[in-house]
């Protein structure tokens, strides 16, 4: 498989004191023009491209630093759950790890890219990788995600 065809991700949670929404997750929404004005199937897992010989936990560590512009969270890979893989419309792979971590949101510098904006204008921009981060509900999440990862949100624990 093409490592262009294979990403690896994060996805942190964090329990609430609420009774209505105990556990939270924190998704993003993509960056760039495509999606600055969608909000349902825009938003994401924090997730990269696996390099070639790369360990897969290890692109995702790697990844989610690229992408939000923090560390991840310093726990052994032994306590990340593996969500295992979903399929994406586009035939990209995606294998996401859990962890119950929480994180300020303020710290967060998210990493660009660059690309022609506007299409055959021959010029260059630069925009985030993810343009928001959000706590949210899984059920919230659901609504907003991707659809092939939103079956991440039914792996998750339960308690």
């Amino acid at each position: 498989m093409k490592t262009s065809e294979f990403s690896a991700g994060l996805l942190l949670y964090r329990r609430t004191n609420s009774a209505t929404q105990p556990k939270e997750v924190l998704i993003g929404h993509m960056g760039g023009p495509f999606w600055a004005r969608r909000q349902e199937g825009a938003w994401s897992i924090p997730k990269g491209h696996v390099d070639v010989g790369e360990r897969p936990f290890r692109a995702a560590l790697r990844e989610f630093e690229e992408e939000l512009g923090v560390a991840p969270p310093d726990v052994p890979e032994s306590d990340w759950l593996d969500l295992g893989t979903v399929r994406q419309s586009s035939g990209k792979v995606v294998q996401v790890w859990a962890v119950e971590a929480d994180l300020d949101l303020a710290g967060v510098q998210p990493g660009t890219f660059t690309m022609e904006w506007p299409p055959r204008s021959g010029r260059q921009q630069t925009f985030p990788e993810l343009d928001r981060l959000v706590w949210c509900s899984p059920a919230r999440a659901a609504g907003l995600l991707v659809r092939a990862q939103r079956e991440f949100l039914t792996r998750l624990p339960t308690s």
